[in-house]
C-alpha cells in the first residue's frame, strides 16, 4: 500500500465529510419542525459518526489529518451557503433540493471510501472489515433516505413552479 497516497486520498475524504458534518447539521436544524425531522437529524448524526470512524481508520493506519484539509471542507460549507438561489432575504424550496443533492453526492462519495477500504482489509490488524462493511450499510441507507427526501423536496418545489407558469411558457 502506498502510505504517501492512501494520507491523501483520506484526508480529502476527512475534507468532504467536514463539509458533510456541516451541511447536514444544517439542514436538520433548519428543517427540526418538520415531519421528517427525526430522519434529517439521524442522518447528521450517523454523518458525524462515520467522521469519527474516519479519524480512527486514519489514526489506525498512522495517516495524520490535515488540519488545512479540514479547515477547508469547514470553509467550502461556509462558501457554498454564498450561492445565489434566486430568493432574496430567505431560503427557497430549491435551497433544500441542492443541499440534499449535496449530502447525497457526500454519502456516495463515502461509500466509495468504505468500497475502497474493505479489499485492503483482510489480514491487516489495523483496519476492521466488519466496520468498514457496517460503515458501508449505513451508507447504503443514508443514500435511500436522502433520495426519497430529495425526492419530495424537488416534486414540491417544481410542481409548484409548474403551476405559476403558463402552457406557453413551458
Amino acid at each position: 500500500m502506498h502510505r504517501e497516497t492512501l494520507g491523501i486520498y483520506l484526508n480529502d475524504h476527512l475534507a468532504g465529510a467536514t463539509l458533510g458534518v456541516g451541511l447536514a447539521r444544517r439542514v436538520a436544524r433548519r428543517y427540526r419542525r418538520s415531519g421528517r425531522s427525526a430522519d434529517l437529524e439521524q442522518i447528521a448524526e450517523e454523518i458525524a459518526q462515520d467522521r469519527q470512524a474516519l479519524l480512527s481508520i486514519m489514526d489506525d493506519l498512522g495517516v495524520t489529518a490535515s488540519r488545512y484539509k479540514m479547515c477547508a471542507g469547514w470553509a467550502a460549507e461556509r462558501v457554498r451557503r454564498l450561492k445565489p438561489n434566486a430568493v432574496l432575504h430567505r431560503k427557497s424550496g430549491l435551497d433544500t433540493v441542492m443541499e440534499l443533492e449535496t449530502l447525497r453526492l457526500g454519502v456516495e462519495g463515502k461509500s466509495l471510501l468504505w468500497l475502497m477500504l474493505l479489499p485492503l482489509a483482510p489480514g491487516r490488524p489495523d483496519l476492521d472489515e466488519s466496520q468498514l462493511k457496517d460503515l458501508l450499510d449505513r451508507a447504503h441507507r443514508q443514500i435511500r433516505a436522502l433520495e426519497e427526501l430529495r425526492r419530495t423536496a424537488a416534486a414540491a418545489v417544481f410542481s409548484l413552479q409548474d403551476a405559476r407558469t403558463t402552457p406557453a411558457e413551458q
